[in-house]
């Protein structure tokens, strides 16, 4: 189930917390939602749960419309918000009983529902417990087990990892992934490194604007512009090996790395890769290869630059 957002505005008096936005989600497909906060982020998957109305724009969810039709797009969206709606006198195995009659579930199905998200979100030991007695880590597990009871067609997860330990996160971040082989799912998270392995794509947002939208390696390549890569080349004098790597056609820039005797770096021209060249210039040379390192732009770098100015 597609999810489609075309110019989608919202205001809160002068600020523009989302600012004329569009973009696609594909059924099957994990985006990965970042941004700093006060970026948009929270505001974007409020409208698209219906949970607030935009002041302009329009958001489907598969062919239903946010605007025409909430009640039925509300029905094939599991959302877990940034703050868990528990009840936290409540059992763990009761509120889940809760939402799944909330969510209209079949009385003879309630039960395997239940069981199936204890299982899947390992709450096993902790099913009859009070939720004010359970670990943050476990609060949020709960979490996304009412989001999922309903077994629903869309996952909007904002946060979903937070306060869970690295087993956890793990145990999610797989969970999560085996899922959006059928299902449609947004995560939001502070987590780069989570999201980078996780999510099919990535989406920036800033200041309410999309400011970038690929792959982390598109994103890298966009941000990077130039291959760089970082060279150890022994037996051979600097002053030949400098003349010979600039020589490359595929080089744009050639150096000795400053403090150094043997190690280079190696800038490509845009769009082009020295790898191949560099080795049989080595061969060809009778230089010893010891390194060929490409320099890769984290995605951290990437997250800064675009979201700082």
């Amino acid at each position: 189930m597609d999810i489609v957002i075309e110019r989608l505005t919202k205001k809160y008096g002068v600020q523009r917390a989302v600012d004329d936005i569009s973009f696609r989600v594909k059924t099957g497909e994990v985006l990965g939602f970042l941004g700093p906060n006060g970026a948009g982020k929270t505001t974007t998957m409020k409208a698209i749960t219906s949970y607030l109305v935009p002041d302009a724009g329009e958001i489907h969810v598969g062919e239903f419309s946010v605007f025409q039709n909430p009640e039925a797009v509300k029905k094939v969206i599991g959302y877990l918000p940034e703050h868990n709606p528990l009840y936290p006198e409540m059992a763990v195995i009761d509120y889940l009983r809760f939402v799944a009659e909330l969510h209209g579930i079949d009385k003879s199905r309630i039960r395997e529902r239940i069981l199936e998200m204890v299982t899947v979100c390992g709450l096993e030991g902790e099913k009859h417990k009070k939720i004010n007695e359970l670990s943050k880590g476990y609060r949020q597990r709960v979490g996304l087990a009412q989001a999922m009871i309903h077994d629903p067609e869309v996952l909007i997860l904002d946060e979903p990892t937070s306060g869970l330990d690295p087993n956890q996160i793990v145990e999610i971040r797989e969970l999560i992934k085996k899922i959006g082989r059928e299902k449609t799912v947004i995560l939001s998270s502070h987590i780069l490194a989570e999201v980078e392995a996780t999510c099919d794509r990535i989406l920036i947002i800033s200041k309410g604007k999309i400011v970038a939208d690929g792959t982390s390696d598109d994103l890298r390549k966009h941000a990077q512009g130039k291959e760089i890569l970082h060279l150890t080349i022994e037996d051979a004098d600097k002053n030949e090996v400098i003349p010979a790597l600039q020589a490359l056609d595929t080089v744009d820039l050639a150096d000795l790395t400053k403090g150094t005797e043997n190690r280079y770096e190696v800038q490509s021209r845009p769009e082009l890769s020295s790898r191949k060249a560099v080795y049989k210039l080595c061969v060809e040379k009778g230089w010893v290869l010891t390194e060929m390192t490409p320099i890769v732009t984290k995605l951290e770098d990437i997250f800064h630059e675009l979201t700082m100015n």
